[in-house]
């Protein structure tokens, strides 16, 4: 299928690993001129040199720590004529109250919630006035399914999944879509890194981890390029009359419960 994604221009935060590297390969795969955004210099370092192995200067990276003061500066040069913004930055603790003091919780949230908010604050109003653009964050099944043991990504997620409902209805009238997706477990160092966190809090043994894995559907946490087929899709002309949606991507688990 042609998606006709070629030559348009996509910025990708969080875009060095994970789901974030894996939407970066399907845009250039299909034509698309892709920057990476990430706050480690050497992952970026490292992703550039794999992406640019196969499809050249397509690709760039930048090093922006989305939570810092001056991020939101750094960031308005690189959105300035932005056809696709990709918001995947995040990287939000487990735990309940008593695990996740004041400044963590703040931290996190400077990276995603406003992360999020401040590059589309930024991007936004350039999509209007041009009447054409897609913005698609990837947010997290914790938004639609809070749990105590993640309640600081629980309600990040939640927050973000509404003001993507908002922006989207509100941005449709100017020829501009914005969506979300919430996907479930992915295999991604980050899904490792979240679960020993979790399973420290509820099992007393990070190592025992993949204890709270069972009954995945399909067997298996979902891959990074299965999310990244959904987003290009999503960014694509084929699904023009969508915005204002997020679309819970956990192969079911919530219902099966």
């Amino acid at each position: 299928m042609n998606l006709n994604l070629e030559s348009k221009k996509v910025l990708i935060t969080g875009g060095s690993k994970g789901i974030g590297y894996a939407c970066a390969e399907l845009f250039l795969a299909e034509g698309a001129e892709v920057a990476v955004v990430s706050s480690q210099s050497q992952s970026i370092e490292h992703a550039l040199q794999k992406l640019q192995a196969t499809y050249g200067q397509k690709v760039t990276g930048y090093a922006v720590d989305l939570s810092a003061p001056d991020a939101q500066t750094r960031m308005a040069e690189l959105l300035a004529d932005v056809d696709i913004l990709v918001n995947n930055a995040g990287a939000i603790p487990g735990g309940g109250l008593d695990a996740i003091d004041d400044e963590r919780w703040r931290k996190a949230w400077d990276l995603k919630v406003f992360g999020y908010i401040n590059t589309i604050r930024d991007v936004l109003p350039k999509m209007i006035q041009r009447k054409s653009g897609v913005i698609i964050n990837i947010i997290g099944m914790a938004g639609a399914a809070p749990s105590y043991d993640y309640v600081c990504g629980s309600m990040a997620n939640a927050s973000l999944i509404t003001f993507t409902k908002a922006v989207g209805g509100y941005s449709s009238k100017s020829g501009v879509r914005v969506l979300g997706v919430n996907p479930g477990p992915t295999e991604t160092d980050r899904l490792i890194k979240l679960y020993k966190e979790r399973a420290k809090y509820q099992l007393g043994d990070e190592n025992r981890w993949r204890e709270l894995l069972p009954g995945l559907p399909f067997g298996r946490p979902q891959k990074p390029e299965e999310i990244a087929n959904l987003v290009v899709f999503l960014a694509s002309e084929k699904a023009s009359y969508l915005s204002g949606l997020v679309i819970d991507a956990d192969g079911g688990a919530m219902y099966a419960r």
